[in-house]
């Protein structure tokens, strides 16, 4: 295994909620981990060949896309989705040692933490100024520094930084999760398991009435499931948007391969972002029709039929 290969980066710095993920897969164990300090130079360090990996937060089922990952995706030199991690999330409000409710007047953490403490803040420190942080665990270092009183983040940081959680389990929404996705250089997709969910990213080849709906059709008449769909600005001008998909399946079945063969043909440009195992190893539910029996046995119909033989 070469160093860099041996090499997994992450959204740092140490203690983060992605550390906590990274951290739950086997082969975290047998990598050098190292923390950036932002999810573009967590994936630049694999484009640039420096770490054979990173993990990044792509999704939260409070807040929705993590946008930095997302665009990043689609944007540059391509990348790959090879696993993903679902973790659950509760966070602590992480104080100076000696440091009471009362005392906290500011607060930070990540942009996409306030929304999951929005009504927490809102109940016991209603007067406490918020300011964003690059993540939970710089919140945590800035608290450390005397930059903010407290900070949310994981109770695992409190130790990493010399603070203590003065309150616990806090979140807005019971069973809050965060999607995590463990990104390489471009390669074979991950083994087909069964239980499989596949992304991609497609642009619009030009905007009128029923074009959207025309790409989704491609999935739709396939018995392709869409478990997400955002749209994201371009950058070439108001209402230029690409799309960012998480199919059930595998590119190996039929149904999801035709699919991506379909936005291939309508499309301007289409990336794949790789098919990998589910983190909850839910198997699709696969409509009477578009299974790969089915899909080889219309083949094998067409032949016969272009044969005289139908």
């Amino acid at each position: 295994m070469s160093s860099s290969s041996a090499r997994y980066t992450y959204l740092g710095p140490e203690g983060t909620f992605t550390e906590a993920a990274l951290r739950t897969l086997p082969e975290a164990a047998t990598r050098e981990l190292v923390p950036m300090v932002s999810v573009p130079a967590a994936l630049d360090a694999v484009r640039n060949g420096e770490a054979g990996g990173a993990l990044v937060p792509i999704e939260n089922s409070v807040e929705g896309g993590v946008t930095a990952t997302l665009d990043e995706l689609a944007t540059g030199t391509p990348l790959m989705i090879y696993r993903e991690v679902l973790l659950p999330i509760a966070f602590a409000l992480l104080v100076r040692p000696g440091t009471t409710l009362a005392d906290v007047k500011t607060v930070t953490g990540h942009p996409v933490a306030q929304p999951q403490v929005r009504n927490w803040l809102k109940a016991n420190l209603p007067e406490a100024v918020w300011e964003s942080a690059a993540s939970n665990a710089d919140g945590a270092r800035q608290v450390q520094e005397g930059r903010f009183d407290g900070a949310f983040a994981g109770a695992f940081a409190a130790r990493t930084y010399g603070l203590e959680p003065l309150v616990t389990e806090i979140h807005d929404a019971p069973n809050a999760q965060t999607r995590f996705v463990l990104v390489g250089a471009p390669g074979r997709a991950a083994a087909r398991t069964g239980a499989d969910k596949t992304s991609a990213v497609f642009w619009l080849g030009d905007d009128h009435p029923g074009a959207l709906l025309e790409l989704l059709q491609e999935f739709a008449v396939r018995g392709v499931n869409l478990l997400r769909i955002e749209s994201r600005p371009t950058g070439g001008g108001i209402g230029r948007y690409c799309f960012s998909v998480d199919a059930e399946g595998h590119i190996t079945d039929r149904r999801v391969g035709e699919a991506l063969m379909g936005l291939k043909r309508i499309c301007p440009q289409i990336r794949f972002l790789g098919s990998y195992p589910r983190a909850d190893e839910t198997p699709p539910q696969v409509r009477p029709g578009t299974t790969d029996e089915e899909f080889a046995a219309a083949a094998d119909w067409l032949t016969r039929a272009l044969d005289g033989r139908a």
